[in-house]
């Protein structure tokens, strides 16, 4: 299989939250490619192009039956067996994320946490075992953790980034307002919160001026 671009992840994610919302939510069985786009931000054109790449076509009578659909991402997106997710730095973002995020995904759950903070080490906080940083790579290599999420500050995460990786963590989600440097084969995702928001202010500022 060619490798497939992280936009096409990111859409074809997208797609079956729309798809989870018609099914549960409004209790709809076949959904068309104009629907999916509408709701997505993708074309049409584009999504048959996204939903054949996984291996599923519609019928031009019916649509894409849902939960075949559902199922197909699924498979396409998700880890074989259930896989534990760790995260560093246990103050208010990541305690917010703990408590959005498990329950949210049938494969993927946040099971182990760090922080350097004694009142939050030693203890399950939100169903999650606590642990001190400085433990980070044993335990990391004993749970077999290949995904982390961090929410440390900025003179932090560098450093533990590079611990991460030396621990077997090929993928980082990273919160924290810095650009992390990593090797190559390893998968970052950057969520600088400030600049997204000044993104935004810029673009709802020239929408009112306009």
């Amino acid at each position: 299989m060619n490798k497939i671009s992280d936009k096409k992840i990111e859409r074809i994610i997208t797609y079956r939250r729309v798809l989870l919302r018609l099914d549960k939510q409004l209790g709809k069985t076949h959904v068309f490619s104009h629907q999916l786009a509408s709701s997505s931000g993708a074309s049409s054109a584009q999504v048959r192009r996204d939903l054949m790449e996984i291996g599923y076509t519609g019928s031009p009578a019916h649509g894409y039956e849902i939960r075949g659909l559902l199922d197909s991402i699924g498979e396409f997106i998700d880890p074989d067996q259930k896989e534990g997710i760790a995260l560093v730095g246990v103050g208010n973002l990541g305690r917010a994320i703990i408590d959005y995020f498990n329950g949210q995904s049938s494969k993927l759950e946040i099971v182990t946490v760090f922080d350097v903070n004694p009142d939050k080490i030693e203890r399950v906080i939100s169903g999650c075992r606590s642990y001190h940083v400085k433990d980070l790579k044993p335990v990391i290599i004993e749970k077999k953790i290949k995904t982390a999420v961090i929410t440390v500050p900025s003179g932090s995460a560098q450093s533990v980034a590079d611990e991460l990786i030396e621990a077997g963590v090929k993928g980082i989600l990273n919160y924290a307002p810095i650009t992390l440097t990593v090797p190559h084969g390893i998968y970052v995702e950057n969520r600088d919160m400030i600049t997204t928001l000044e993104k935004v202010s810029y673009f709802a500022k020239n929408n009112t001026n306009k």
